[in-house]
């Protein structure tokens, strides 16, 4: 059943990143690509988000899928750091880069971690406020 999850969790992982990199590397203002990228998260993707939700539980227990985890860690990391590193500098986002990304990459794992148990309280108000500031950022 491991390997399993590790075969479907890389297959979509492949997909889900290609299509991530072509969405930021669009000719269009950054908060639309935020906002697909938001819709992604909390309607298109949630099959991928149970199976790597279970891979992370498992490897909890299982040292050797630990590095199956980062792996796929390591690879959504390099994708939001380029997807990002132009909107850092242009709205002179004062923590570091890796903090920003670890923060969105933490932010997203909360989100589907809560919807899977259930819990969309405070979810659109969090992604509301979000996209007004970026809004906010895109008039200036």
């Amino acid at each position: 059943m491991e390997n399993l999850l590790i075969r479907v969790l890389r297959r979509f992982t492949e997909r889900l990143t290609a299509r991530q990199r072509e969405l930021y590397a669009a000719e269009t203002p950054f908060i639309e690509k935020w906002r697909a990228a938001m819709r992604y998260l909390v309607e298109a993707d949630v099959a991928y988000e149970k199976v790597w939700l279970e891979l992370q539980a498992l490897a909890w227990n299982h040292p050797d899928l630990q590095s199956e985890v980062a792996g796929v860690n390591a690879e959504w990391r390099a994708v939001l750091t380029e997807a990002f590193a132009e909107p850092h500098r242009r709205y002179g986002i004062e923590m570091p880069l890796e903090a920003l990304v670890s923060l969105v990459i933490t932010f997203n794992e909360g989100i589907m971690l809560e919807r899977a148990q259930g819990i969309t309280a405070g979810h659109g108000e969090l992604l509301a406020w979000i996209d007004g500031w970026l809004a906010g950022r895109e008039e200036r």
